[in-house]
């Protein structure tokens, strides 16, 4: 009995040292790239008239900074368009499943958007299938980055996936 207690004992001894030299996960270099969106944002667009509605301006105020462990972009915007005023809360990352950059947002008109994006350059492209009543819409928006405080952008819906139509575009600047 009493090596049995030895045996527990050095064991426990052994494996509370192995998580004292375990680090914990740091994110990847993919992660990182999420930093362009780091720090408040005003973003100005011109909506399309179309399915969508009549058009016109929207702006947006956006504050952008990374949840602890930093594997994860947390923004809280609130926006002002002909359409409606409203607050939104999205989280970025990146899936090295999937290897694509995730973004999920909730908004206060009960929509629930969840893209998933590449980089290729300067150049994000989200994509998403977008619910419009019994119909299913294809969602692209596109973020070309003109420098470290400002990126046009541009939203595009597409019934098929090929012929593309925009709802929206504009430019977004870094207070």
């Amino acid at each position: 009995m009493r090596r049995a207690g030895m045996i527990l004992t050095a064991v426990l001894v052994f494996a509370a040292a192995a998580v004292a030299q375990m680090q914990p996960p740091k994110p990847g270099p993919e992660v990182k790239k999420l930093d362009v969106f780091v720090g408040t944002w005003i973003l100005d667009g011109n909506m399309k008239p179309g399915m969508m509605g009549p058009g016109g301006s929207m702006t947006e105020n956006e504050k952008c900074e990374w949840m602890d462990g930093g594997f994860y972009l947390v923004c809280h915007s609130d926006y002002k368009s002909t359409m409606g005023n409203g607050v939104g809360l999205s989280v970025m990352g990146y899936s090295a499943d999937d290897k694509a950059y995730t973004y999920r947002e909730f908004n206060s008109f009960g929509e629930f958007e969840d893209s998933k994006g590449i980089l290729d350059g300067d150049t994000w492209t989200w994509t998403s299938e977008e619910k419009m009543g019994t119909m299913t819409m294809k969602g692209r928006f596109t973020i070309k980055v003109t420098s470290a405080s400002s990126y046009n952008f541009t939203f595009e819906m597409s019934q098929d996936g090929t012929k593309w139509g925009t709802v929206m575009d504009g430019k977004a600047s870094k207070k």
